[in-house]
């Protein structure tokens, strides 16, 4: 499988104003689940007019040097691909914990958890792009019960 992002619940609690542009005519909308500023970002946030009741919604996050994220799920499917650095996950629905660097990329199924979520270093940064699609108005990230 290729590397999902990862958002980590904590960063995912906060409301703030979406900062993105439309595309294809569909304006993004502000979401109230975007993490604080430095460590994840929503970049982008939209309905799927093809899927109606379901939302397309991309947030970068960065990790410092040798920072994880506790164990949590998702809301919907989660694609993510590793843009810098090197990210150690580990999802119950994929296999075991694996390290994917820069360029390579996983998938997150429905209803599996984000056991492990880690920069892979512990001296340079590393980040990675998450695309969510979930039902609109959903919490895109949990902490694991």
């Amino acid at each position: 499988m290729h590397p999902t992002r990862h958002v980590p619940a904590r960063r995912l609690s906060l409301a703030a104003a979406l900062l993105a542009a439309p595309v294809a005519g569909f304006a993004p909308t502000a979401i109230a689940n975007e993490p604080p500023p430095g460590h994840a970002k929503v970049t982008f946030s939209t309905e799927l007019p093809n899927a109606p009741g379901k939302r397309l919604t991309a947030v970068v996050v960065h990790y410092a040097p040798a920072e994880a994220s506790p164990p949590h799920h998702h809301a919907g499917s989660v694609y993510a691909y590793v843009l810098s650095g090197a990210i150690r996950s580990e999802n119950s629905a994929t296999g075991p914990a694996r390290v994917y660097k820069a360029g390579e990329s996983f998938f997150e199924p429905p209803g599996s958890q984000h056991l492990i979520s880690a920069n892979a270093s512990t001296t340079e940064p590393a980040s990675l792009l998450a695309i969510f699609v979930a039902d609109d108005g959903a919490t895109l990230t949990a902490p694991n019960k």
